[in-house]
């Protein structure tokens, strides 16, 4: 990574991150936007930082949703929480061996590109290991905000962990995220459900004791990836590959059609 500079641009998950998760949804009248969300977005709109959405949705690949399921909820979500400088989808299933699918850096790669910033004065904002991971093999810094599907390790793992949105967001407006727990180094109040293969966690009245300390860091895993793994992205135009949209100019590697890899969350994006 480059020197710090200037955070100039916030790259966001979408389902559990934006808005409250509902698997494989196609129903914009479903969205229901986290708390903080859209005073986040707008604080970075005042501080003239790009916002953009870096989203799995592997539901089309899937066939229970369709490539215009996914554009009606995104709009939906620009006019409660936006709007948005570009939206990067990747639509593949996890088996498809794509480049797009986080946790690969190929959305984020193409999301920077399409608003004229280097990944280093980037940031990637989400609430699992796979979001963090992306930002990582881009070159650009993630924050961890954790939910109650956030498993405990993802959290032990992330170099830098924020309670909310709107604490991750204010610790970027001077510069990329300094420390590891943002929010004045306090510890994190964050319920963990029991991991499943498939499918939503749900959280049990044994995974709420309370307050939880923050285990300590962990080295996170290499961060790099082979040069021309991913191809040059196209011309610039007014809605990317595979549904993928954005304003601005293209420039960073991205996207194409690429090919997919899991995350091994058993989470159905």
């Amino acid at each position: 990574m480059s020197p710090a500079g200037p955070v100039k641009a916030v790259l966001f998950d979408r389902d559990g991150t934006l808005v409250h998760d509902v698997p494989y949804n196609g129903d914009p009248e479903r969205v229901r936007p986290v708390e903080g969300a859209r005073e986040a977005v707008a604080l970075l709109r005042e501080h003239d930082v790009r916002v953009g959405v870096v989203t799995n949705q592997s539901g089309v690949a899937r066939g229970l949703i369709s490539d215009s399921d996914v554009r009606r909820v995104n709009r939906r979500i620009d006019e409660l929480i936006g709007p948005f400088d570009v939206w990067a989808v990747c639509p593949h299933g996890p088996d498809d061996g794509c480049h797009c699918r986080k946790p690969e850096p190929g959305l984020v790669l193409w999301a920077v590109g399409r608003v004229c910033t280097a990944p280093a004065d980037c940031v990637v904002i989400g609430d699992i290991a796979a979001d963090i991971q992306a930002a990582e093999r881009a070159g650009a810094h993630g924050i961890l905000v954790p939910n109650d599907r956030t498993r405990p390790q993802e959290t032990a793992a992330a170099a830098h962990v924020a309670p909310d949105l709107l604490t991750a967001v204010r610790a970027v407006l001077d510069g990329p995220p300094r420390g590891r727990v943002l929010a004045n180094e306090r510890p994190l109040e964050t319920p963990h459900g029991p991991a499943e293969q498939d499918g939503p966690r749900t959280a049990t009245p044994a995974d709420r004791p309370g307050p939880a300390t923050i285990p300590p860091a962990t080295t996170p895993g290499p961060g790099a990836f082979a040069p021309g793994d991913i191809p040059e992205p196209p011309a610039p135009t007014e809605a990317g590959p595979d549904g993928v949209s954005g304003s601005g100019s293209a420039a960073a590697a991205g996207a194409g059609r690429m090919r997919a890899v899991d995350d091994s969350r058993g989470r159905p994006t």
